[in-house]
């Protein structure tokens, strides 16, 4: 099986380039690795003797996961050097300046010789993979150098890999990790069912880091306070092409609405589909504003029903100006995006039926501070009532604040049992 695995790896990065002729991400996931171990030597200069923690997200969503550690790392010991990594292009083009990180790459390809390369240059003494990153020859590797590795924010479920006779080899992987920090006990008890018995649920650290953005938003925009005027506006977060087609189906039958629009990607092209879908209505750019003297957009925006913030970096700090919040991903197979961003705030989320793999979606949608639609016209009825009735909103607002409040800790937790003196 790792003969079959380390072959796919091979067609994998193959498939890409292939790909990339045709798809901007997938050229952009390719030459980001151009001469990347090269470029991992260079970045590892500064360095000296500092000893290294390298902390490795796949992507976007699992960096604001490491994101508590690495801060707090930063905070209590600013002597050490902290390299971080992503699988994916949108992590890295987000996050490639990170002032927190000492050094920030791509993640090599899990080859034999590109592992051995990666670690032979940046030589960690301390390894944190985060939720989901499980790389056969990173793990392996890092086991036979007696580096110690984690794994934060863990989830399992019966139908990985892991739990399948098929899977013996990648239960190897598994137990490198010195300590697996899991979300919930059905996942210790996975582990535990194959012999990896030294599980420790600790909790989401996602929770630490919406907190703390919450805490410390210190966002005031006039577009935004414009626009509102005194309504009640509601935000529509990383939305896809999928739930943007739900939304606007949804807002014929409405009307007296505010809506704060925040597509997750801001292309123009993808701009233009959204002015078009909702031609009907009066829409103003957030970039038409920002930046520009009031008296050049201030009409505009109190008339507007829709505001798309065709920006990035700003949604998990927009969703303050929200009564309620509905967020994309639930209508295509990736699931939804982070519901916990809106649910600080006390807003109530509404999200398509993708939501399965998400613990939190699953909690509140059972507590009854989120809501799960398959179409449109599902979507109707919470909007008129949340719309003409705002006082039906208090108890799913409750539940959700009191719900973040009540899973925070997982940071210190983990940073207690890594990092513990002596």
């Amino acid at each position: 099986m790792e003969f079959f695995y380390n072959l796919g790896i091979y067609f994998y990065f193959l498939g890409a380039r292939v790909a990339g002729l045709f798809n901007s991400k997938a050229a952009e996931f390719v030459s980001g690795r151009k001469h990347l171990i090269r470029r991992v030597a260079e970045g590892m200069r500064s360095r000296g003797d500092r000893d290294t923690v390298w902390f490795h997200c796949s992507s976007v969503g699992e960096f604001e996961q490491a994101r508590p550690l690495i801060e707090r790392l930063k905070e209590s010991a600013p002597e050490k050097f902290i390299v971080l990594t992503f699988f994916s292009p949108s992590g890295y083009r987000l996050r490639k300046d990170y002032r927190f990180a000492d050094s920030v790459f791509y993640l090599p390809m899990d080859t034999r010789r590109n592992v051995r390369r990666f670690l032979d240059i940046v030589r960690p003494s301390i390894a944190i993979f985060v939720k989901y990153e499980f790389w056969y020859n990173y793990l392996t590797s890092l086991s036979q150098r007696n580096v110690r590795t984690y794994i934060i924010s863990a989830i399992f479920r019966p139908g990985q890999i892991f739990f399948h006779w098929y899977g013996s080899f990648m239960r190897k992987a598994l137990r490198a990790y010195t300590v697996p920090f899991v979300q919930n006990e059905e996942s210790r008890r996975l582990l535990a069912a194959i012999g990896i018995d030294n599980a420790v649920i600790a909790g989401d650290t996602r929770f630490d880091q919406v907190e703390a953005v919450c805490r410390h938003n210190d966002l005031h925009s006039e577009v935004l306070e414009c626009f509102i005027s005194g309504y009640g506006a509601w935000v529509a977060g990383s939305t896809w092409d999928e739930d943007e087609y739900v939304i606007s189906r949804a807002l014929r039958k409405l009307s007296g609405f505010k809506l704060i629009l925040v597509p997750h990607e801001v292309r123009p092209s993808h701009i233009r589909r959204i002015l078009e879908m909702f031609s009907d209505y009066s829409v103003i750019l957030y970039s038409e504003c920002a930046g520009k003297a009031r008296e050049y957009w201030k009409e505009s925006a109190e008339a507007a029903d829709i505001l798309v913030v065709d920006t990035v970096g700003m949604l998990s700090r927009i969703y303050k100006y929200g009564s309620f919040a509905y967020i994309g991903g639930g209508f295509s197979g990736s699931g939804i995006h982070n519901i916990l961003e809106a649910a600080i705030y006390g807003c109530p989320v509404i999200f398509g039926p993708h939501y399965g793999k998400f613990q939190e979606a699953k909690d509140l949608v059972s507590l009854g501070g989120a809501f799960c639609i398959s179409s449109w016209k599902e979507l109707v009825p919470l909007l008129e009532t949340w719309l003409s009735a705002p006082e039906s909103l208090e108890r799913p607002s409750l539940i959700c604040t009191q719900y973040v409040e009540s899973h925070l800790g997982a940071s210190d937790k983990i940073m207690e049992q890594i990092f513990k003196k002596g």
